[in-house]
């Protein structure tokens, strides 16, 4: 499934248009394109993150390799630049690419030889390796390697005029220090001949940059040279690191890789049978019989381990938290407790989501999570309603799965802290109507709902009042704080009224009219009544507001006008405000963002709320099967952000998306295991 041949990487178009990803667990990573070009700014060899798991900076960019054999010279790279021209065509020697687990490993073809190459970086440490193995031939192989360096903000892009770095030998290879103060980094080998070089090359061109409306041209530095000489059935391995002494031993250092992956599938290897994340029974309880996990869903699980990072306390060196996408998202809260049953519940990575849970409790604040932490570590911004309520649903499952009173009992006084909060007035207008019960929110200029896309001053999709998701959410949150007073043998008097006048008020949403939920009420122009997905929630979380007709007629409104192969529309065709494509600069994808534009995540409560009225596992779990197709595009081996709204649905955003991921898995589970 996730192997290709000279079908694909023999043709550019094609094989630039999938790209891999390796990831190292406090927030660096490498990509690229499977053809070798550069087609993004984030694309690079050793994007480090030089404050985990934020300050990702680009430190090593590519290798272009050039292979002797024979008497004959062949390059194994390809570059874009500005005047169009591709130069060379290292993809015409790619016979085979294809994943070992989540390491990238191409295969190229010349005359007798056959020479492999494998990427992967070492968990924990901003180290990225680069191994080649003559897996065939009859003679020796000499490989030529620019190195090209960079030291830049990942979100940016380097124009250096008469920039200088300073590059020197160092034991086994290159020292690299960009400026005064600047970090310095590594280009080392177990065997290559390495030369200090300093040409800057100039204007490579960044298609998908151009795409986006963004600057499209970079330059990178040859600092760099190394050689060596493979006899049959030898390796070289290279490691670009921040640390000046990582493990040059490829095999060894490979190994590791492995054996780390292994442990992944070990640990979600967990007995079948009744056991739901909804429910009352725990993960660790045994169960008879066994349900064999489909190799698709195993590749998931190694890709939720991606997302998955730490993020370092004061009192907790081991704090943990969730980046929301690659190449660019760092880590946001919303995201991260949606995505927490996916990539650590159905995972088994019971000790990750404890650390979490424990980790966020941190930045409570007037009874809000923070939305995102910016990229070079600022103050977080609080700026979203729904993360906080997301908190209490993570919680729940959480103690759904493994009944964990002890971490219940220590977060009980947070919880009932946020609620107070929230009833008497928080950030952003955020506040409880007395009237009805419902949850308020929203100022002008302020995105505060999922649908967050802003552009300078614009608010797209403001949503101010009363939004529908929202007051799922706040009424599943005061249920599951009343069952977890019960559970822990306090009062729980106050959260039952409180969750029966939302449930009351929630009535409001619905219009017989049309069948379907209201988007947002009480809002500075009244109620918005498009249909968007959002209503979604009222029937997929646990305890819904919604009677079973309701819910039913939810499900099958959105199942007609919103579902696509990839997850579901974020607004009906038939809306006026429709937009099919995304793409262009950022008005016009921003515009578009919660507009037309499906998302994958959507998934996971449409299929959740398809089995919660029609009771039909099998026929619900068929709605995953595009995505294992989807496993081999665009971020081979993961699941995209978004697609466009009009068929056939092309992949955009982020190559790698943690809820996109994790609700997969979680509809898997939920519809296989439960």
């Amino acid at each position: 499934m996730l192997d290709f041949g000279r079908e694909i990487c023999g043709q550019l178009a094609a094989a630039e248009q999938l790209e891999w990803l390796v990831t190292n667990g406090i927030g660096g990573y490498a990509s690229g394109t499977v053809a070798g070009t550069l087609t993004r700014r984030y694309h690079g060899l050793l994007v480090a993150a030089l404050q985990p798991p934020v300050g990702r900076t680009l430190l090593v960019t590519k290798l272009d390799e050039t292979a002797t054999y024979d008497g004959r010279t062949y390059p194994l790279f390809a570059n874009r630049w500005a005047d169009g021209q591709i130069e060379p065509h290292g993809f015409h020697h790619l016979e085979r690419f294809h994943l070992e687990g989540t390491t990238p490993v191409w295969t190229y073809a010349f005359a007798d030889a056959l020479l492999e190459k494998r990427i992967w970086m070492e968990h924990s440490a901003n180290t990225t390796y680069v191994r080649y193995n003559l897996r065939r031939g009859n003679q020796p192989l000499t490989l030529a390697i620019k190195v090209l360096f960079n030291y830049r903000d990942h979100h940016a892009n380097t124009h250096a005029g008469d920039r200088q770095m300073r590059v020197e030998p160092a034991s086994n290879g290159l020292r690299v220090t960009a400026f005064e103060d600047a970090v310095s980094f590594y280009l080392l080998s177990d065997r290559a001949e390495a030369t200090p070089q300093h040409t800057w090359y100039r204007d490579f061109f960044l298609s998908q940059e151009a795409y986006r409306g963004l600057d499209a041209l970079d330059d990178n530095l040859y600092a760099g040279h190394l050689r060596a000489v493979l006899h049959p059935s030898e390796s070289l391995t290279i490691a670009a690191s921040t640390d000046a002494a990582p493990n040059l031993d490829g095999q060894s250092a490979y190994a590791e890789r492995r054996a780390y992956e292994e442990q992944l599938l070990a640990q979600s290897d967990v007995p079948g049978g009744s056991t739901t994340l909804s429910g009352s029974t725990t993960l660790s309880e045994p169960k008879e019989g066994h349900t064999e996990i489909p190799a698709w869903v195993r590749h998931l699980i190694l890709a939720a381990d991606q997302f998955i990072v730490r993020r370092a306390l004061p009192d907790d060196p081991d704090g943990r938290s969730v980046i929301a996408g690659y190449p660019w998202f760092g880590d946001w809260g919303r995201d991260t407790m949606i995505s927490l049953p996916g990539l650590a519940l159905v995972t088994g990575r019971l000790d990750v989501a404890t650390r979490i849970l424990r980790t966020f409790v941190h930045f409570v604040d007037q009874g809000m999570l923070p939305n995102r932490f910016p990229d070079a570590g600022e103050t977080p911004e609080y700026n979203t309603v729904d993360a906080t309520l997301w908190y209490f649903e993570a919680i729940r499952a959480y103690h759904a799965a493994i009944g964990d009173d002890a971490l219940l009992r220590d977060l009980f006084p947070v919880l009932q802290d946020i609620v107070e909060w929230h009833v008497r007035g928080t950030r952003y207008g955020i506040h409880v109507d007395p009237a009805d019960g419902l949850l308020y929110a929203g100022k002008p200029g302020v995105q505060l709902t999922w649908m967050d896309a802003k552009v300078g001053g614009w608010v797209v999709t403001p949503r101010i009042g009363k939004p529908v998701e929202v007051n799922a959410l706040w009424y599943n949150a005061l249920c599951s704080l009343s069952a977890f007073a019960h559970r822990l043998r306090k009062p729980a008097d106050r959260y039952e009224t409180l969750a029966g006048q939302a449930r009351s008020g929630f009535a409001r949403f619905w219009n017989e009219d049309v069948g379907y939920c209201a988007d947002v009420i009480d809002g500075p122009d009244g109620d918005d009544s498009a249909l968007r997905p959002n209503q979604l929630l009222a029937v997929s979380l646990p305890h819904s507001p919604l009677d079973a007709r309701q819910q039913r007629a939810v499900v099958d409104v959105c199942a007609r006008h919103l579902l696509t192969s990839h997850g579901l529309r974020s607004l009906a065709p038939e809306d006026p405000a429709y937009v099919g494509h995304y793409g262009g600069d950022q008005r016009g994808r921003d515009a578009a963002y919660h507009q037309g534009t499906v998302w994958g995540w959507l998934i996971g409560p449409f299929i959740i709320a398809h089995l919660r009225v029609y009771g039909d596992p099998e026929s619900a779990r068929s709605f995953l099967e595009p995505f294992i197709h989807h496993l081999a595009d665009h971020g081979v081996g993961s699941v995209s952000e978004i697609f466009e709204g009009d068929p056939p649905f092309t992949p955009r955003g982020s190559i790698a998306q943690a809820w996109s991921v994790a609700e997969l898995l979680r509809a898997w589970w939920e519809t296989t295991m439960g």
